[in-house]
């Protein structure tokens, strides 16, 4: 048996998640989480085979979640369900100790194949998302300066895009407001950008967030 636990701060995905599991006979869901706390909080007390991880959650999430589970537990089996299909999240992810990434466009049935692959042991990304690493492995130009990032910076790069202001971003890393400003430098540094407004253009044009 595969005992599951699903993390996702919205009910109505957990429940349809749920829905797809429960005709798998093998497979079995033991716990839900709606963010952050919650799932350390799972993590710790509940027995379990593989954690059904939203990239995107109020409170602790993203990267920064991925590799403090990782740290609490290194053999975990984390796969992340994520709304991103750009091929620089699914990396950054396994960069952080998650083993399996894929979209939530994703067909059921390469969810429950990602999901008995990563209880095995093995890594599994969805199929649109491996053939997009494939590309990016085989072109020849110069990388994206996206892809120069460390895992801490793409993380705050996303939250910059996405709105947050640094005051924000350091309470949600549970970091200073200098340590934020300071990597908000390195990043516009490396992306050859001087204001935020530049990350939001540049992150459109490369399909990193959606237009609103």
């Amino acid at each position: 048996m595969i005992r599951i636990i699903i993390a996702d701060d919205h009910a109505i995905i957990r429940d349809g998640l749920k829905q797809i599991i429960s005709f798998v006979p093998e497979m079995q869901v033991v716990g839900e989480a709606g963010d952050g706390d919650e799932v350390l909080q799972k993590v710790r007390t509940c027995q379990f085979e593989v954690l059904l991880l939203d990239m995107s959650m109020p409170g602790r999430s993203g990267i920064a979640l991925i590799q403090q589970l990782h740290a609490l537990q290194p053999a975990l089996p984390i796969l992340i369900l994520s709304m991103h299909q750009e091929s620089q999240y699914a990396v950054q992810a396994m960069r952080a100790g998650a083993s399996g990434y894929i979209s939530k466009n994703t067909a059921s049935s390469q969810l429950i194949e990602g999901i008995r692959a990563v209880a095995k042991g093995e890594t599994y990304v969805s199929p649109e998302i491996s053939a997009k690493l494939i590309r990016q492995m085989h072109k020849r130009e110069e990388a994206l300066p996206h892809t120069q990032l460390t895992a801490r910076e793409f993380q705050i790069f996303n939250m910059l895009v996405e709105g947050h202001a640094v005051n924000d971003i350091a309470k949600i890393l549970s970091l200073s407001n200098k340590t934020i400003s300071t990597h908000k430098a390195a990043i516009l540094q490396k992306m050859d950008a001087t204001t935020t407004t530049h990350l939001v253009h540049y992150a459109l044009k490369h399909g990193l967030i959606d237009e609103a």
